[in-house]
C-alpha cells in the first residue's frame, strides 16, 4: 500500500484527497485508489505500460511543477479504468500522475495531445 495525496479531489470524488494505492491481486498493472476513511469511495487505475505499450504522454512544465517533479523518473502514470458494455475502457487523455518521491498526485488533462477519453482495451 502507498499513500497518495491528491492536490485536488479527483473528478467525482470530492471532497476526498487522501487515498491508498493498492495493487489488485491477480491483475498485473491494475490498482485500486481507495479514499482514506471511506472505503466505499474508490476508483480503479491501470499502469498504461501493461495495456497500451506505446502510450507516451507529455506533461506541461506547469503540470510537472505543480506536482514537484524534478525528473521524469519520479512520475508514476496510471490511467483511470472503468467497465463498459463493450469491455474495459481507459482514459488516456487524463492520466493520474503520482510523484513517487512525495506521494502527491493529480489527474491532469494532457494539452495538445490527440488521445481518447474512452479507449477500449482489446
Amino acid at each position: 500500500m502507498s499513500a497518495v495525496a491528491f492536490l485536488a479531489p479527483p473528478p467525482g470524488l470530492a471532497p476526498h484527497v487522501a487515498f491508498s494505492l493498492d495493487p489488485v491481486a491477480g491483475a498485473d498493472g491494475l490498482f485500486a485508489l481507495t479514499a482514506v476513511g471511506d472505503p466505499a469511495v474508490r476508483l480503479f487505475a491501470v499502469d498504461p505500460a501493461a495495456v497500451v505499450p506505446d502510450y507516451a504522454p507529455v506533461l506541461t512544465d506547469a503540470q510537472a511543477d505543480e506536482l514537484g517533479l524534478r525528473a521524469a523518473e519520479e512520475a508514476q502514470l496510471l490511467v483511470v479504468a472503468r467497465m463498459t458494455d463493450e469491455g474495459m475502457g481507459v482514459n488516456l487523455l487524463a492520466p493520474v500522475v503520482i510523484n513517487t518521491r512525495t506521494g502527491e498526485a493529480a489527474q491532469v488533462i494532457l494539452e495538445g495531445q490527440d488521445l481518447p477519453v474512452r479507449a477500449l482495451l482489446g
